[in-house]
């Protein structure tokens, strides 16, 4: 009776042994399964990460830029993070050390690249400084109601958000690819077929969005900060903006925007989530409006235009 406990205990200790290494094979195999069903795809990431060349851009939707024109051949670096005001950044020791490893840096314009590109230029001499703005005539910043208030000198700062329009991405792409073809040149013709790619989707992008807001009767949106003009100008809106060049409104001229918003029943407020929102807090409480937050710095370019797009469609015609 021993003997048969014995031998059956040595049978279901077999058998449980076998279905571990069945179990332990069953849970790799379909690991080496999808590496064998796409064995490319895998060798491609890894010569991708050894071969790719390193860039580094000021703002997300720049990185979007090279991604679409580099694909799998670039690996991109952003120095101005997510959710802070890119006006007044200054980058970190250990993010000019990182451009050590950079092939090329791609400039937008933006304020915070004027003050620091002697620095960034030597923090690695050897590394391409890409102007992505070659070619592309900036409109000023200048809003209608710190025009009319007293004592108010308008500066005619040129407006950097060349990125949030379809039409000036286009002549940006150009320069990108021209860059990464000088550090790059043997790719050139998949570089060539992506920046081709990508033109056709900001075609399409561009037409998707002007069906979205030509029928509009009401152009006019009031916005916390003045960075959507290029958009505006591309598709026949009027942006007003509360503040402008830093400055927070005076009383007189928040009143004025109060008293504008209600004679031409404006009942939204657009901010952007790196600003103080207070002031399009007071202007959509007098109105009985609210205020909506978009970012012009969203990592997806193509969906982010859309998605203001689509509000903007539904908050004009309301």
């Amino acid at each position: 009776m021993k003997i048969r406990v014995s031998v059956y205990a040595q049978m279901v200790m077999l058998l449980w042994g076998m279905s571990v290494i069945s179990g332990c094979n069953t849970v790799s195999t379909p690991k080496n399964s999808v590496e064998n069903n796409s064995a490319e795809a895998p060798q491609t990431a890894t010569e991708t990460a050894d071969n790719a060349v390193d860039i580094t851009v000021s703002i997300m939707p720049q990185k979007y830029f090279v991604e679409k024109i580099g694909g799998k051949n670039v690996r991109v670096n952003v120095m101005v993070p997510p959710g802070v005001d890119l006006h007044n950044y200054e980058p970190k020791p250990q993010q000019l050390q990182s451009l050590n490893d950079a092939k090329a840096y791609i400039t937008t314009g933006i304020a915070f690249e004027t003050a620091w590109i002697d620095r960034i230029k030597s923090a690695n001499q050897k590394m391409l400084v890409i102007d992505s703005t070659q070619g592309i005539e900036r409109i000023p910043m200048v809003e209608h109601h710190h025009e009319e208030a007293e004592n108010y000198q308008a500066e005619e700062t040129l407006d950097p958000h060349i990125w949030l329009s379809p039409k000036l991405v286009k002549v940006q792409a150009q320069n990108i690819y021209d860059g990464l073809v000088k550090i790059d040149p043997e790719r050139q013709v998949e570089y060539q077929s992506n920046l081709n790619q990508f033109i056709t989707e900001i075609d399409q992008l561009d037409q998707q969005i002007s069906q979205k807001l030509a029928p509009l009767k009401n152009r006019k949106f009031i916005i916390f900060h003045p960075a959507w003009g290029y958009f505006a100008k591309d598709y026949n809106l009027e942006q007003e903006s509360i503040e402008v060049g830093g400055q927070e409104p005076s009383a007189t001229e928040l009143a004025n925007l109060i008293s504008q918003a209600k004679q031409e029943n404006i009942k939204v407020i657009f901010a952007q989530p790196e600003f103080n929102p207070s002031s399009a807090e007071t202007i959509a409480k007098e109105i009985g409006g609210k205020v909506i937050f978009v970012s012009d710095l969203e990592a997806n370019w193509s969906n982010n235009l859309l998605q203001v797009s689509d509000l903007l469609s539904q908050t004009l015609n309301p």
